[in-house]
């Protein structure tokens, strides 16, 4: 009964979600309704685990998502995103259409713009482009996914996205950890990614189907002529990257003496210090390089990139208070001592228990979370036995969070697809076969660190 009452909470959230009810006031429903299932008492499941653990996750993070929010927002209100899109879009041609989107979501991704905006700023000219080839409107989602859901949200060394921030906090690295893995499993998932989408692509035109007749969330045309100059554009993205590296290697070499009444270590801390440094940074630069166009609108571009920054982290919240909710219960408690008690790597472990929580929880950033605050420990020192580096666990608990995150209940997935006024039966097929690819990566790197010693 333990473990039907935990799937049953899992299959409705995800089908509420999926029917687009809010997973802030549904997730703690589903929570206590697995509970109920596993005899646990249902108002201290509330008040005490799901609450708490919601805030624990808040007030770790919500730095990172304001500043990533209001920088995306303040390039998006600038066209300083759109002018970079447009010109790799451009300068890429409309016979490479799919890896011009999928190259211009990598840039923005990369440079710190959030994923939610990286959409927003893609998709006009993506769809554009895709018209103009022929190519199905549906397929655009799942390119867009390619571009900022894999590579650039937690595989690359150095991405300032929250999945590659968190494992710093367990392991005491610093965003560039394991460069080796994290650029090998880049070019394993981009190359099969983007064979994927062209297969999908020549699949469509072999059977005469072309862009489609579509009215829903159709953009206007853009007019390029009234963005900023896309190298002037670009400054801030690389401020944010040269930035991060900059801050992390001063921060490093700090006394972390006074931090002991703060009860945290320097290594605990210093990837998100250098992160909110490196976007302040670029938030300061934006806003200085492009202050003529967004002139008078500086307060409501702050104000909605703020707001929008407690929605995204208040739904992640919520669903990490139902991951930690459902891994306290006995059911799962069974589940994950399986899972821990995997014989030869941590990595396998690792890598399944994380993959495992953020298909639970809908939420990469949630789901590792919740597996490294019951496991990181223990992960880090089964490593540490086997001479295995904490940079390796951290890249592969960042790529495995981003795997099968990305179910229907998924909050970045339901809104690209209302972004791009389309529906989970038009085009979830392809986001869900780069999560697998992305998936199958990941335990592929595994397979390699078994054989082979790399980081």
């Amino acid at each position: 009964m333990e473990v039907i009452g935990i799937l049953l909470s899992l299959g409705l959230l995800m089908f509420f979600a999926y029917r687009g009810f809010s997973v802030i006031l549904f997730a703690p429903v589903f929570a206590l309704l697995a509970a109920f299932f596993s005899g646990a008492p249902l108002l201290p499941s509330y008040t005490e685990l799901f609450l708490v653990k919601a805030a624990g996750y808040f007030k770790s993070f919500f730095p990172i998502f304001l500043l990533g929010a209001v920088f995306g927002k303040v390039m998006e209100d600038t066209g300083a995103a759109s002018s970079i899109a447009r010109s790799i879009i451009k300068a890429i041609g409309r016979e490479r259409a799919i890896l011009a989107v999928v190259l211009a979501c990598m840039v923005l991704t990369y440079g710190g713009v959030s994923l939610f905006v990286v959409a927003f700023a893609v998709y006009p000219f993506a769809a554009a482009l895709f018209k103009e080839a022929g190519i199905p409107k549906r397929l655009i989602p799942g390119v867009i996914a390619l571009g900022s859901f894999t590579v650039t949200m937690d595989a690359l060394p150095g991405t300032p996205q929250i999945q590659n921030v968190i494992p710093t906090k367990y392991f005491g690295t610093n965003l560039y950890a394991a460069p080796v893995t994290g650029v090998i499993g880049s070019v394993i998932i981009l190359a099969l990614g983007l064979l994927w989408m062209e297969y999908r692509r020549k699949k469509a035109r072999a059977g005469g189907e072309g862009y489609g007749q579509h009215t829903l969330n159709e953009p206007e045309p853009v007019n390029g002529d009234n963005l900023p100059h896309p190298l002037l554009s670009a400054l801030p993205l690389l401020a944010v990257l040269a930035g991060n590296l900059f801050f992390t290697r001063w921060i490093s070499g700090w006394d972390g003496g006074f931090l002991k009444p703060y009860g945290v270590t320097l290594a605990s801390v210093q990837s998100t210090w250098s992160l909110i440094l490196a976007l302040v940074l670029g938030v300061l630069l934006a806003i200085g390089i492009n202050y003529g166009r967004i002139k008078g609108q500086v307060a409501k571009s702050l104000n909605a990139g703020t707001i929008g920054s407690l929605l995204a982290i208040l739904n992640t919240s919520s669903e990490v208070g139902f991951g930690s909710v459902i891994a306290s219960l006995s059911g799962f408690k069974a589940i994950s001592a399986a899972m821990l008690g995997i014989k030869g790597s941590p990595l396998l472990s690792e890598a399944l228990t994380v993959n495992v929580l953020a298909g639970v929880t809908g939420s990469a950033s949630g789901g590792m979370s919740i597996a490294l605050e019951i496991a990181g420990k223990q992960y880090l020192e089964w490593a540490q036995r086997l001479h295995i580096s904490p940079d390796v666990l951290h890249r592969i608990a960042s790529m495995a969070s981003g795997g099968m995150d990305t179910l229907p209940h998924n909050g970045a997935v339901i809104t690209l697809l209302a972004i791009c006024g389309l529906t989970h039966k038009d085009a979830y097929k392809d986001i869900f076969a780069v999560t697998v690819i992305k998936t199958l990566t990941v335990f592929l790197l595994v397979l390699l660190h078994s054989m082979f010693v790399f980081s």
